[in-house]
């Protein structure tokens, strides 16, 4: 039964891991897509600005999955895959 519990909290522990190395790479896409002037208009341009921003800052405070579903709001409106 412990040998189950210890195998349980690992796999937490690295799933936790996979979701933190994850958002910085929808940073980079956001980032890459911004650098090549994307058609968007000023308020598309914000928006995508505001979630690029606010997703990093989730992703500091630990709050990987709120941090992904903000920097998705910023690549669809770019259009990034």
């Amino acid at each position: 039964m412990k040998a189950r519990t210890a195998v349980f909290a690992a796999a937490l522990v690295f799933a936790g891991s996979a979701f933190a190395f994850h958002c910085p790479q929808d940073m980079k896409k956001i980032d890459d897509a911004l650098a090549k002037n994307p058609q968007l208009t000023a308020a598309q341009m914000d928006e995508v600005k505001k979630y690029r921003a606010e997703g990093e800052k989730l992703h500091k405070e630990g709050k990987h999955q709120e941090s992904l579903d903000t920097l998705a709001k910023a690549e669809k409106i770019l259009g990034v895959q």
